[in-house]
């Protein structure tokens, strides 16, 4: 039987870029797949169902780890989540179990966290307090119940040798890329993170990525550790000595600095992949609130939304203003 046969006429096609489709049916929240390279344009057929419905788990706090006064990594127990999501995916996560904050927040995955059996059993955030629902968060409980709505989104896409990847992180930028080096190290792929702060103080997670035999290049603001500089400059350097293949970059953090990558990329001929940043009042593509201006492959120009076209995106297709 065909799969789409076991879904009722309520079965409704989402328009998304970046080589995937999403369905919905009825009010279930949308389903991910990807056609194949014989399905016929504009048709579902020939579709393949290639990641796991979202999760809505009552999540439980198992670690709270504050890396300074601002920045926590929260650690929740949703194994269902955790064990299917690919790096760059998201939650939505609700901080306060009453109506102030009323929705969601999102959050990149930061790490798969394994028991010593090495069975993925629990997820990690990244976490800034700036607001309402980042102060709740890091001042979480462990034993507390977090609802955590996931994984969602488009992930990156792993390049596998020879290719190189470089990853380029700024301030909490930096969320999806302890997955990602995870994944690219058992793909054995030469690994380089630049990651740049405001000082010293604020790089984190820099064993997390020499452990997975991640090269680092540092700067910050202040000088109090590598480079006194913006990331884009040593990365700017990097990318016109560039010899050989071009690397793949992939890009996270402040949109002027996702921009940057993006513009430095496309210069020197590199292939890049861009996690966006956008506010999300659902991130199941319902309310809209987080559009991203592209030009689609026949160059038109329009809008997607980020929770389902992204938020990994083809870096050359998006609209940088």
């Amino acid at each position: 039987m065909e799969w789409r046969h076991l879904f009722a006429p309520s079965l409704e096609r989402l328009k998304v870029v970046n080589g995937a489709d999403y369905i919905r049916c009825g009010s279930l929240p949308p389903l991910r797949i990807r056609r194949l390279a014989a399905a016929a344009p504009g048709s579902l057929r020939g579709s393949q169902y290639t990641a796991a419905m979202p999760f809505d788990i009552d999540a439980e706090v198992i670690a709270n780890t504050p890396l300074s006064s601002d920045y926590n990594v929260l650690t929740l127990r949703a194994q269902a989540i955790a064990s299917s999501v690919e790096a760059g995916q998201f939650v939505m996560v609700k901080a306060s179990r009453g109506h102030d904050p009323l929705l969601r927040r999102p959050f990149s995955v930061f790490e798969r966290i394994r028991d010593e059996r090495g069975v993925v059993t629990a997820l990690s955030l990244l976490n800034k307090r700036i607001g309402v629902s980042t102060r709740l968060l890091y001042d979480a409980q462990r034993g507390q119940r977090i609802p955590c709505l996931g994984p969602l989104g488009v992930p990156f896409t792993p390049v596998s040798p020879p290719r190189e990847a470089w990853m380029v992180a700024g301030g909490v930028g930096l969320a999806p890329f302890a997955a990602l080096a995870e994944s690219l190290g058992a793909l054995h792929v030469v690994t380089t993170l630049f990651y740049g702060a405001r000082s010293a103080a604020e790089l984190f997670y820099l064993d997390h990525f020499r452990l997975h035999g991640v090269m680092l290049v540092l700067t910050t603001e202040d000088g109090s550790a590598g480079e006194r500089a913006r990331i884009s400059v040593p990365l700017e350097r990097r990318l016109a000595a560039l010899e050989g293949a071009p690397r793949m970059v992939y890009a996270c953090g402040p949109e002027g600095l996702v921009a940057a990558t993006a513009r430095l990329a496309m210069r020197c001929g590199a292939p890049c992949q861009v996690s966006v940043e956008r506010v999300m009042g659902c991130g199941m593509g319902g309310c809209y609130s987080c559009v991203v201006p592209m030009k689609g492959v026949d160059g038109a120009f329009h809008h997607v939304r980020a929770c389902l076209s992204g938020p990994v995106l083809p870096a050359e297709r998006v609209v940088w203003e």
